[in-house]
C-alpha cells in the first residue's frame, strides 16, 4: 500500500460525511407534501364561503422523478468509492508500527498540534522529535 493513500483518507472522511448529507436531501425532496387551502362559494344564495384543503407532492421541484433516483443512486456510489479508500487506509495502518499509528491518528487523523501529539505521546518526546519521527517515516520507501 502506498503511502500516499494517506492523504486522501481526510478527504475520503469528509466525502462522506457530505455524501450522505446529499443523501437525506434527496430523500427530503422526494418526500415533499406541499399544503394548500383554496376558497369558494356555493353557486347559488347565500353564497357562503368555505375552504377546502389540498395536499400533494411537490413534483414541480424536479421535472422528472426518476432522476432522483438516478441521482440517488450517483450519490451512493460516491459513498461507497470514499467508503474503500477509508477501509484502504485502515488496513494500511494496521501494517506499519503502533508508535507511528498513534503519531498519524493525533497527527493528521485528529488534527493535532505536534506539541500535542508529543504530549500524548509520552516519553519525553517532544514536538520536533515527532514531527522528524514522521517526516522520515513518510519519507522512507
Amino acid at each position: 500500500m502506498d503511502k500516499q493513500i494517506l492523504e486522501q483518507y481526510i478527504d475520503a472522511c469528509e466525502l462522506i460525511k457530505e455524501t450522505e448529507e446529499d443523501i437525506r436531501r434527496v430523500k427530503k425532496q422526494r418526500k415533499t407534501i406541499l399544503n394548500d387551502r383554496v376558497y369558494g362559494s356555493m353557486e347559488e344564495f347565500p353564497y357562503t364561503v368555505h375552504g377546502i384543503k389540498i395536499h400533494g407532492m411537490a413534483y414541480s421541484v424536479v421535472s422528472d422523478p426518476g432522476s432522483l433516483d438516478a441521482y440517488e443512486r450517483l450519490l451512493e456510489e460516491r459513498k461507497t468509492r470514499a467508503e474503500e479508500i477509508k477501509v484502504q487506509v485502515e488496513a494500511w495502518l494496521n501494517t506499519i508500527p503502533q508508535r507511528m499509528q498513534r503519531i498519524i491518528r493525533y497527527a493528521i487523523f485528529q488534527k493535532q498540534s505536534w506539541g500535542m501529539v508529543a504530549t500524548r505521546m509520552g516519553r519525553n518526546a517532544t514536538a520536533e522529535s515527532v514531527r522528524k519521527e514522521f517526516e522520515r517515516f513518510m519519507s522512507e520507501k
